[in-house]
């Protein structure tokens, strides 16, 4: 039986002795195919995925395997090293000490060419360990897109080099780049200076890009399950089906939450049973916590390029999008977002959570220091939330300080929506709880709040033209009907430039053919 001291992990590469794991190797195929044809390929993922479980799993793989001498090589430490002059020796030195720490190779360490001239010292090293070595050799260089600048193209010039040259000075046999990034980031970090680089392109030695696809359910209940099987614990079905919604299989998720429950939550008592509550409760500490994966991830909101994805994603004006958009890729790799047919969406339910309260916190804080009236119990009538009255209320401060507040945004087409969330935010903070769906391609946002037992439905939509309402009523009816109720909200931004307020600022009730109750609020 496995070690009961086993758990599960959110720092650092996975140890099975010590932590929950599942082979890293079943989620990115083809790996040995690559090093059995002397393939230099990329491997990317976004951060927290496992990369660096799948490569030094796969370096004992291969060193087990009697066939190749591998080793495992982080660049980390070379973030801002830019200059040749000073990565490339740095490249070496980290080199020398994985060398020293790897039993298989820590004789060799005193063969790299430390003297020589940055621009072929890293191929003299190399080629100085290949034939110091019978076996053929394999490197996984990971984090290799901290590499930037000089010290990049230097690193990949040298990398080609060896490579084609391979037939007349042994050189590395199979090589391996890791990291959030595909090969077309590589490019873009030195597109400046790409009338430098000539004819003698460094990135097209590289044959494949792979990358490190999420758990899928039945792997997140296979995970569980390990758990399960050393302290008699179990996750059932419904707390799996529930912590794969929130996550989509994001492996640092699937892990947290799990964490959250059993150490933190239940406090490692694994006589309680778990369920799917437990797992709602440890998503809404994660998402209020923001540990350090989340807070990483989240600082790429203010990158432009990033904005121009996320911010139709919020206003559901996303549309189509071109897959070889250079700023969709970045997201997608990042794992930030999704695409679903077409159409880009959060990564997960928890991520699209994190970037809505994100964006909307600052104005959370600042409705707090203006000290608005926003207790709760202004907003509560015989013990149920009186939705409407909340409602009415923002819609005369939207009135009021809208134009202040909208210029305090990044992103200003979705300042409406995410303001309005503030509010209601801040409102129900610790007495309701908001769920957030954007509608990708739909020119909307759906709420639903949960109060008390009861669930308030609302639609938020942007009107750019005179069909925006009935369209509204529409989308809200269908949104209705998936949730089963038969009253909702639907609160309407005019952003048409020549509208006066008093056009702008209403309040009616409409019926839908199919009976349901809509309360439409202009703003």
């Amino acid at each position: 039986m496995p070690s009961p001291k086993r758990r599960f992990n959110t720092t650092g590469p996975c140890v099975s002795s010590e932590h929950y794991m599942l082979p890293a190797m079943e989620r990115c195929a083809d790996l040995m195919p690559l090093v059995e044809q002397k393939s230099y390929f990329v491997i990317h993922a976004a951060r927290q995925s496992g990369k660096t479980t799948l490569v030094r799993s796969f370096v004992n793989q291969l060193n087990e395997s009697g066939i190749y001498s591998a080793l495992y090589c982080s660049l980390e430490t070379l973030q801002g090293a830019k200059e040749e002059t000073i990565g490339i020796p740095r490249i070496i030195d980290t080199l020398n000490l994985s060398l020293e720490t790897s039993g298989y190779f820590r004789q060799y360490a005193d063969t790299f060419a430390v003297e020589s001239d940055p621009g072929t010292a890293l191929q003299r090293s190399l080629i100085n360990l290949c034939s110091s070595i019978d076996r053929p050799i394999v490197i996984m260089f990971d984090e290799a897109d901290c590499l930037s600048s000089g010290t990049l193209i230097s690193f990949l010039r040298q990398l080609r080099k060896g490579y084609i040259e391979r037939d007349r000075a042994p050189f590395v046999h199979s090589l391996a780049l890791v990291g959030m990034r595909n090969i077309r980031d590589y490019k873009g970090k030195i597109r400046d200076d790409s009338s430098t680089l000539g004819s003698a392109s460094p990135f097209n030695i590289v044959k494949e890009s792979l990358t490190l696809r999420n758990f899928t359910r039945q792997e997140v209940a296979t995970l569980y399950g390990q758990h399960a099987t050393d302290t008699g614990q179990e996750f059932p079905p419904d707390a799996v089906d529930r912590a794969f919604y929130l996550t989509q299989g994001q492996p640092w998720l699937v892990n947290a939450i799990a964490m959250e429950i059993v150490e933190r939550i239940l406090k490692s008592d694994t006589t309680q049973p778990i369920g799917a509550a437990h797992v709602n409760q440890a998503s809404e500490r994660i998402i209020h916590r923001r540990d350090t994966h989340i807070d990483s991830l989240l600082e790429r909101l203010k990158e432009e390029r990033v904005r121009r994805i996320i911010e139709p994603i919020l206003t559901g004006e996303g549309g189509k999008v071109n897959p070889l958009n250079d700023d969709f890729a970045y997201c997608l790799d990042l794992g930030l977002i999704n695409s679903i047919d077409g159409q880009a969406t959060p990564a997960n339910p928890i991520y699209g959570e994190v970037i809505a309260r994100t964006l909307s916190y600052r104005t959370q804080m600042e409705m707090a220091e203006a000290r608005l009236p926003l207790a709760l119990e202004r907003f509560l009538k015989n013990g149920q939330l009186d939705i409407h009255t909340l409602l009415t209320d923002f819609q005369k401060f939207w009135r009021e300080n809208s134009a202040i507040w909208i210029e305090k945004y990044q992103y200003k087409e979705a300042a409406p929506l995410l303001i309005l969330q503030a509010f209601l935010q801040r409102v129900l903070n610790g007495g309701g709880s908001i769920n957030r769906e954007f509608a990708a391609g739909r020119g909307r946002t759906d709420l639903c709040i949960d109060f008390s037992g009861k669930r308030y439905v609302i639609e938020l939509k942007i009107r750019r033209d005179a069909k925006a309402i009935e369209k509204g009523m529409e989308q809200l009816a269908e949104y209705l009907d998936t949730l089963g109720e038969k009253q909702g909200w639907l609160v309407v931004f005019d952003r048409r430039p020549h509208i006066a307020w008093k056009r702008k600022l209403f309040s009616r009730t409409r019926k839908t053919k199919a009976g349901h109750t809509i309360r439409i609020l202009g703003c």
